[in-house]
Protein backbone atom coordinates (compact mmCIF):
# COMPACT_ATOMS: atom_id res chain seq x y z
CA UNK A 1 0.00 0.00 0.00
CA UNK A 2 1.21 3.54 -0.73
CA UNK A 3 2.36 5.18 2.51
CA UNK A 4 0.72 8.37 3.79
CA UNK A 5 1.92 11.44 1.94
CA UNK A 6 3.85 12.79 4.93
CA UNK A 7 5.13 9.47 6.22
CA UNK A 8 8.88 9.19 5.86
CA UNK A 9 11.50 6.60 6.62
CA UNK A 10 13.19 6.37 10.00
CA UNK A 11 16.58 6.06 8.28
CA UNK A 12 17.29 9.81 8.35
CA UNK A 13 19.85 10.69 10.98
CA UNK A 14 20.26 14.00 12.78
CA UNK A 15 23.09 14.98 15.10
CA UNK A 16 21.17 17.80 16.81
CA UNK A 17 17.75 17.39 18.47
CA UNK A 18 14.91 18.31 16.17
CA UNK A 19 12.54 20.82 17.73
CA UNK A 20 8.77 20.31 17.61
CA UNK A 21 5.95 21.31 19.90
CA UNK A 22 4.62 17.78 20.44
CA UNK A 23 5.94 14.26 19.95
CA UNK A 24 3.24 11.60 19.76
CA UNK A 25 4.63 8.11 20.47
CA UNK A 26 2.61 5.38 18.78
CA UNK A 27 0.26 5.36 15.78
CA UNK A 28 -2.51 3.07 16.95
CA UNK A 29 -6.04 4.37 17.51
CA UNK A 30 -5.02 6.68 20.35
CA UNK A 31 -2.02 8.11 18.52
CA UNK A 32 -4.01 8.74 15.35
CA UNK A 33 -6.73 10.44 17.40
CA UNK A 34 -4.11 12.75 18.93
CA UNK A 35 -2.73 13.50 15.45
CA UNK A 36 -6.20 14.35 14.17
CA UNK A 37 -6.88 16.77 17.01
CA UNK A 38 -3.46 18.41 16.64
CA UNK A 39 -4.27 18.99 12.99
CA UNK A 40 -7.66 20.45 13.98
CA UNK A 41 -5.84 22.87 16.28
CA UNK A 42 -3.72 24.14 13.40
CA UNK A 43 -0.54 22.16 13.98
CA UNK A 44 1.32 21.16 10.84
CA UNK A 45 4.14 18.72 10.12
CA UNK A 46 6.74 21.16 11.42
CA UNK A 47 4.93 21.44 14.77
CA UNK A 48 4.47 17.77 15.69
CA UNK A 49 5.56 14.28 14.74
CA UNK A 50 4.16 10.80 15.33
CA UNK A 51 6.80 8.12 15.93
CA UNK A 52 5.65 4.56 15.28
CA UNK A 53 7.55 1.31 15.81
CA UNK A 54 5.46 -0.66 13.31
CA UNK A 55 6.47 -1.23 9.70
CA UNK A 56 3.06 -0.08 8.44
CA UNK A 57 -0.26 1.30 9.58
CA UNK A 58 -2.58 -0.61 11.89
CA UNK A 59 -0.99 -0.66 15.33
CA UNK A 60 -1.65 -3.84 17.31
CA UNK A 61 -4.37 -4.88 14.86
CA UNK A 62 -1.65 -5.95 12.44
CA UNK A 63 -0.78 -8.80 14.81
CA UNK A 64 -4.21 -10.17 15.71
CA UNK A 65 -4.89 -13.78 14.83
CA UNK A 66 -6.44 -14.35 11.40
CA UNK A 67 -9.51 -16.08 12.83
CA UNK A 68 -10.57 -12.88 14.62
CA UNK A 69 -13.28 -11.68 12.26
CA UNK A 70 -15.00 -8.33 12.14
CA UNK A 71 -18.25 -10.08 13.07
CA UNK A 72 -16.85 -11.22 16.41
CA UNK A 73 -14.35 -8.51 17.33
CA UNK A 74 -15.40 -6.27 20.22
CA UNK A 75 -16.96 -2.94 19.24
CA UNK A 76 -14.53 -0.87 17.18
CA UNK A 77 -15.29 2.83 17.08
CA UNK A 78 -14.54 4.98 14.07
CA UNK A 79 -11.45 7.14 14.13
CA UNK A 80 -12.37 10.81 14.57
CA UNK A 81 -13.47 12.51 11.38
CA UNK A 82 -13.65 9.41 9.17
CA UNK A 83 -15.95 6.42 9.21
CA UNK A 84 -14.77 2.88 8.64
CA UNK A 85 -15.24 1.81 5.02
CA UNK A 86 -17.67 -1.05 4.28
CA UNK A 87 -16.37 -4.51 5.14
CA UNK A 88 -17.60 -8.09 5.08
CA UNK A 89 -18.40 -9.50 8.55
CA UNK A 90 -16.14 -12.50 7.91
CA UNK A 91 -13.09 -10.43 6.92
CA UNK A 92 -10.17 -10.75 9.36
CA UNK A 93 -9.78 -7.76 11.65
CA UNK A 94 -6.03 -7.95 10.99
CA UNK A 95 -6.73 -6.97 7.38
CA UNK A 96 -9.69 -4.59 7.65
CA UNK A 97 -8.42 -2.30 10.40
CA UNK A 98 -4.83 -1.79 9.18
CA UNK A 99 -6.31 -0.94 5.76
CA UNK A 100 -8.64 1.58 7.42
CA UNK A 101 -5.80 3.08 9.47
CA UNK A 102 -3.63 3.47 6.35
CA UNK A 103 -6.44 5.26 4.52
CA UNK A 104 -6.96 7.48 7.54
CA UNK A 105 -3.28 8.43 7.76
CA UNK A 106 -3.31 9.46 4.11
CA UNK A 107 -6.58 11.40 4.37
CA UNK A 108 -5.46 13.31 7.46
CA UNK A 109 -1.90 13.87 6.14
CA UNK A 110 -0.39 12.86 9.47
CA UNK A 111 3.40 13.30 9.87
CA UNK A 112 4.29 9.72 10.81
CA UNK A 113 7.81 8.30 10.86
CA UNK A 114 8.18 4.53 10.89
CA UNK A 115 9.60 2.16 11.82
CA UNK A 116 11.34 3.86 14.71
CA UNK A 117 11.59 2.77 18.34
CA UNK A 118 11.60 5.31 21.16
CA UNK A 119 14.23 4.23 23.65
CA UNK A 120 13.89 6.96 26.27
CA UNK A 121 12.18 10.20 27.19
CA UNK A 122 14.10 12.45 29.57
CA UNK A 123 14.12 16.02 30.78
CA UNK A 124 16.54 18.33 28.98
CA UNK A 125 17.23 20.16 32.27
CA UNK A 126 15.78 20.81 35.71
CA UNK A 127 13.35 23.46 34.46
CA UNK A 128 9.81 22.11 35.10
CA UNK A 129 8.63 24.10 32.08
CA UNK A 130 11.56 23.13 29.91
CA UNK A 131 11.96 20.73 27.02
CA UNK A 132 11.72 16.96 26.93
CA UNK A 133 14.15 14.91 24.86
CA UNK A 134 12.86 11.86 22.99
CA UNK A 135 15.66 9.49 21.97
CA UNK A 136 15.09 6.84 19.32
CA UNK A 137 16.70 3.79 17.78
CA UNK A 138 16.70 3.14 14.05
CA UNK A 139 15.16 0.21 12.26
CA UNK A 140 18.38 -1.69 11.56
CA UNK A 141 19.20 -4.86 13.48
CA UNK A 142 22.27 -3.30 15.11
CA UNK A 143 20.11 -0.80 17.00
CA UNK A 144 21.86 2.21 15.49
CA UNK A 145 20.97 5.40 17.38
CA UNK A 146 18.29 7.36 15.57
CA UNK A 147 17.18 10.93 15.92
CA UNK A 148 16.63 12.88 19.12
CA UNK A 149 13.57 15.08 19.30
CA UNK A 150 13.07 18.07 21.58
CA UNK A 151 9.46 18.74 22.53
CA UNK A 152 7.40 20.90 24.83
CA UNK A 153 4.92 18.08 25.37
CA UNK A 154 4.67 14.32 24.90
CA UNK A 155 1.57 12.29 24.09
CA UNK A 156 2.35 8.67 24.77
CA UNK A 157 0.13 6.21 22.91
CA UNK A 158 2.16 3.00 22.96
CA UNK A 159 -0.64 0.75 24.21
CA UNK A 160 0.07 -2.68 25.65
CA UNK A 161 0.43 -5.20 22.81
CA UNK A 162 4.24 -5.17 22.87
CA UNK A 163 4.31 -6.05 26.57
CA UNK A 164 2.46 -9.36 27.15
CA UNK A 165 2.24 -10.42 30.77
CA UNK A 166 3.64 -13.87 31.65
CA UNK A 167 2.78 -14.83 35.24
CA UNK A 168 5.30 -16.73 37.27
CA UNK A 169 4.24 -20.20 38.45
CA UNK A 170 6.18 -22.97 40.20
CA UNK A 171 7.69 -25.32 37.66
CA UNK A 172 7.03 -23.06 34.70
CA UNK A 173 10.44 -23.77 33.21
CA UNK A 174 10.14 -27.51 33.91
CA UNK A 175 7.21 -27.88 31.52
CA UNK A 176 8.42 -29.57 28.32
CA UNK A 177 5.32 -28.88 26.24
CA UNK A 178 4.65 -25.69 24.35
CA UNK A 179 3.89 -22.41 26.09
CA UNK A 180 2.69 -19.32 24.25
CA UNK A 181 0.99 -16.05 24.99
CA UNK A 182 -2.12 -14.77 23.22
CA UNK A 183 0.18 -12.27 21.49
CA UNK A 184 1.83 -15.24 19.71
CA UNK A 185 -1.37 -17.08 18.76
CA UNK A 186 -1.93 -17.71 15.05
CA UNK A 187 -4.63 -20.35 14.53
CA UNK A 188 -6.29 -23.28 16.31
CA UNK A 189 -5.22 -25.79 13.67
CA UNK A 190 -1.69 -25.96 15.03
CA UNK A 191 -3.08 -27.59 18.20
CA UNK A 192 -5.16 -30.26 16.47
CA UNK A 193 -5.29 -33.50 18.49
CA UNK A 194 -3.51 -32.02 21.53
CA UNK A 195 -4.71 -31.08 25.01
CA UNK A 196 -4.53 -27.32 25.53
CA UNK A 197 -4.78 -25.53 28.86
CA UNK A 198 -6.01 -21.94 28.46
CA UNK A 199 -5.16 -19.65 31.38
CA UNK A 200 -7.03 -16.38 31.83
CA UNK A 201 -10.46 -14.93 32.53
CA UNK A 202 -10.84 -12.28 29.83
CA UNK A 203 -12.45 -12.00 26.43
CA UNK A 204 -9.45 -13.35 24.53
CA UNK A 205 -9.31 -16.40 26.79
CA UNK A 206 -12.91 -17.48 26.19
CA UNK A 207 -12.86 -16.67 22.48
CA UNK A 208 -9.73 -18.73 21.88
CA UNK A 209 -10.89 -21.49 24.22
CA UNK A 210 -14.03 -21.84 22.10
CA UNK A 211 -12.03 -21.79 18.86
CA UNK A 212 -9.39 -24.30 19.95
CA UNK A 213 -11.99 -26.66 21.43
CA UNK A 214 -13.21 -27.52 17.92
CA UNK A 215 -9.88 -29.18 17.04
CA UNK A 216 -8.39 -30.14 20.42
CA UNK A 217 -9.38 -31.04 23.97
CA UNK A 218 -9.15 -28.15 26.38
CA UNK A 219 -9.09 -27.14 30.03
CA UNK A 220 -9.80 -23.64 31.30
CA UNK A 221 -8.05 -22.13 34.34
CA UNK A 222 -8.68 -18.79 36.03
CA UNK A 223 -7.64 -17.26 39.34
CA UNK A 224 -11.20 -16.15 40.08
CA UNK A 225 -14.63 -17.43 39.18
CA UNK A 226 -15.62 -15.55 36.00
CA UNK A 227 -18.54 -13.13 36.15
CA UNK A 228 -20.93 -13.47 33.22
CA UNK A 229 -23.52 -11.01 31.95
CA UNK A 230 -26.60 -12.13 30.08
CA UNK A 231 -26.37 -9.39 27.47
CA UNK A 232 -24.31 -6.41 26.42
CA UNK A 233 -24.07 -4.00 29.33
CA UNK A 234 -25.81 -0.69 28.80
CA UNK A 235 -24.04 2.66 28.47
CA UNK A 236 -24.55 3.41 32.16
CA UNK A 237 -22.86 0.17 33.23
CA UNK A 238 -20.03 0.83 30.79
CA UNK A 239 -19.61 4.36 32.13
CA UNK A 240 -19.50 3.07 35.70
CA UNK A 241 -16.88 0.46 34.78
CA UNK A 242 -14.64 3.03 33.10
CA UNK A 243 -15.07 5.32 36.11
CA UNK A 244 -13.76 2.59 38.43
CA UNK A 245 -10.66 2.10 36.28
CA UNK A 246 -10.18 5.87 36.09
CA UNK A 247 -10.37 6.12 39.89
CA UNK A 248 -7.51 3.63 40.19
CA UNK A 249 -5.16 5.55 37.92
CA UNK A 250 -6.13 8.84 39.55
CA UNK A 251 -4.97 7.33 42.83
CA UNK A 252 -1.74 6.15 41.26
CA UNK A 253 -2.62 2.44 41.30
CA UNK A 254 -1.78 0.12 38.40
CA UNK A 255 -4.74 0.14 35.98
CA UNK A 256 -7.12 -2.78 35.58
CA UNK A 257 -8.84 -3.76 32.36
CA UNK A 258 -12.41 -2.60 31.86
CA UNK A 259 -13.51 -6.23 31.38
CA UNK A 260 -12.29 -7.05 34.88
CA UNK A 261 -15.05 -4.72 36.08
CA UNK A 262 -17.76 -5.40 33.51
CA UNK A 263 -17.47 -9.18 33.33
CA UNK A 264 -17.85 -11.44 30.28
CA UNK A 265 -20.73 -11.27 27.82
CA UNK A 266 -22.68 -14.34 26.74
CA UNK A 267 -22.67 -14.59 22.96
CA UNK A 268 -24.38 -17.35 20.94
CA UNK A 269 -21.04 -19.03 20.22
CA UNK A 270 -20.03 -18.94 23.89
CA UNK A 271 -23.39 -20.34 24.98
CA UNK A 272 -22.83 -23.19 22.54
CA UNK A 273 -19.35 -23.70 23.98
CA UNK A 274 -20.80 -23.83 27.48
CA UNK A 275 -23.29 -26.49 26.39
CA UNK A 276 -20.36 -28.55 25.08
CA UNK A 277 -18.67 -28.25 28.50
CA UNK A 278 -15.82 -26.10 27.16
CA UNK A 279 -16.40 -23.33 29.71
CA UNK A 280 -16.20 -25.57 32.79
CA UNK A 281 -13.64 -23.50 34.65
CA UNK A 282 -10.96 -24.89 37.00
CA UNK A 283 -9.19 -22.94 39.74
CA UNK A 284 -5.55 -22.23 38.96
CA UNK A 285 -3.20 -25.19 39.01
CA UNK A 286 -0.64 -25.20 41.80
CA UNK A 287 2.41 -26.36 39.88
CA UNK A 288 3.63 -27.12 36.37
CA UNK A 289 5.32 -30.46 35.77
CA UNK A 290 7.26 -31.62 32.66
CA UNK A 291 4.18 -33.20 31.09
CA UNK A 292 1.27 -31.37 32.71
CA UNK A 293 -0.02 -29.50 35.75
CA UNK A 294 -0.91 -30.28 39.33
CA UNK A 295 -4.54 -29.36 39.86
CA UNK A 296 -5.82 -27.48 42.90
CA UNK A 297 -7.42 -30.70 44.19
CA UNK A 298 -4.06 -32.51 44.08
CA UNK A 299 -4.68 -34.53 40.91
CA UNK A 300 -2.40 -34.45 37.87
CA UNK A 301 -3.61 -33.31 34.44
CA UNK A 302 -1.52 -34.17 31.34
CA UNK A 303 -1.18 -31.10 29.11
CA UNK A 304 0.52 -30.59 25.74
CA UNK A 305 0.15 -26.82 25.40
CA UNK A 306 -0.40 -23.93 27.81
CA UNK A 307 -1.87 -20.78 26.28
CA UNK A 308 -1.42 -17.79 28.58
CA UNK A 309 -4.33 -15.40 27.98
CA UNK A 310 -3.12 -13.34 30.90
CA UNK A 311 -3.27 -9.88 29.42
CA UNK A 312 -0.77 -7.14 28.83
CA UNK A 313 0.91 -4.34 30.71
CA UNK A 314 1.33 -0.73 29.55
CA UNK A 315 4.41 -0.39 27.33
CA UNK A 316 6.04 2.49 29.20
CA UNK A 317 9.64 1.38 29.70
CA UNK A 318 10.94 4.27 27.57
CA UNK A 319 9.46 6.70 30.13
CA UNK A 320 11.56 5.23 32.97
CA UNK A 321 14.08 8.14 33.01
CA UNK A 322 11.24 10.45 34.06
CA UNK A 323 10.61 8.36 37.22
CA UNK A 324 6.83 8.61 36.94
CA UNK A 325 5.92 5.45 38.85
CA UNK A 326 5.13 5.52 42.57
CA UNK A 327 5.81 2.90 45.24
CA UNK A 328 2.69 0.99 44.17
CA UNK A 329 4.02 0.60 40.65
CA UNK A 330 1.33 2.88 39.24
CA UNK A 331 1.38 6.39 37.81
CA UNK A 332 -0.83 9.01 39.42
CA UNK A 333 -2.93 10.61 36.71
CA UNK A 334 -4.89 13.83 36.32
CA UNK A 335 -7.10 12.97 33.37
CA UNK A 336 -4.68 12.11 30.57
CA UNK A 337 -1.83 14.08 32.17
CA UNK A 338 0.70 12.56 34.53
CA UNK A 339 0.05 14.39 37.81
CA UNK A 340 3.74 14.84 38.60
CA UNK A 341 4.74 15.67 35.02
CA UNK A 342 1.95 17.51 33.15
CA UNK A 343 4.13 17.79 30.04
CA UNK A 344 3.49 14.06 29.55
CA UNK A 345 0.07 12.65 28.64
CA UNK A 346 -0.76 8.95 28.58
CA UNK A 347 -3.55 7.89 26.23
CA UNK A 348 -4.69 4.35 25.62
CA UNK A 349 -3.78 3.87 29.30
CA UNK A 350 -6.14 2.72 32.03
CA UNK A 351 -9.70 3.91 31.29
CA UNK A 352 -8.76 4.98 27.75
CA UNK A 353 -7.47 1.51 26.77
CA UNK A 354 -10.44 0.98 24.44
CA UNK A 355 -11.25 2.33 21.02
CA UNK A 356 -13.82 4.88 22.15
CA UNK A 357 -11.69 5.77 25.18
CA UNK A 358 -8.64 6.25 22.99
CA UNK A 359 -10.49 8.68 20.72
CA UNK A 360 -11.65 10.79 23.63
CA UNK A 361 -8.25 10.68 25.32
CA UNK A 362 -6.53 11.93 22.16
CA UNK A 363 -8.81 14.96 22.12
CA UNK A 364 -8.36 15.62 25.85
CA UNK A 365 -4.57 15.38 25.71
CA UNK A 366 -4.36 17.86 22.83
CA UNK A 367 -6.82 20.23 24.52
CA UNK A 368 -4.87 20.13 27.77
CA UNK A 369 -1.48 20.60 26.11
CA UNK A 370 -2.60 23.51 23.97
CA UNK A 371 -4.16 25.21 27.00
CA UNK A 372 -1.28 24.72 29.45
CA UNK A 373 2.16 23.61 28.25
CA UNK A 374 2.35 24.82 24.67
CA UNK A 375 1.47 28.50 25.23
CA UNK A 376 4.79 28.84 27.10
CA UNK A 377 6.68 28.17 23.91
CA UNK A 378 4.40 28.53 20.90
CA UNK A 379 1.22 30.57 21.48
CA UNK A 380 -1.72 29.49 19.35
CA UNK A 381 -5.09 31.02 18.67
Amino acid sequence: MTPPAETRSAETRSAEPRDVDVVVIGAGQAGLSAGYHLRRRGFDSSDFVILDSEDAAGGAWRHRWQSLRMATVNGIYDLPGMQKPPFAPQEPAAEVLPRYFAEYERAQQLPIIRPVTVTSVRRADADPGGRLLVETRGADSEGTPGETWSAAGIINATGTWTKPFWPSYPGRFDFTGRQLHVAQYVAAEEFAGLHVAVVGGGISAVQLLDEISHVATTSWFTRREPVWRGALFDSRAGHDAVALVEQRVREGLPPQSVVSVTGLIWTPSLRAAAERGVLDRHPMFTRMEPSGVQMADGTFLPVDVILWATGFRPALDHLAPLKLRNHSGGIEMDGTAVASEPRVHLIGYGPSASTVGANRAGREAVTRLTATILPRTTPRG
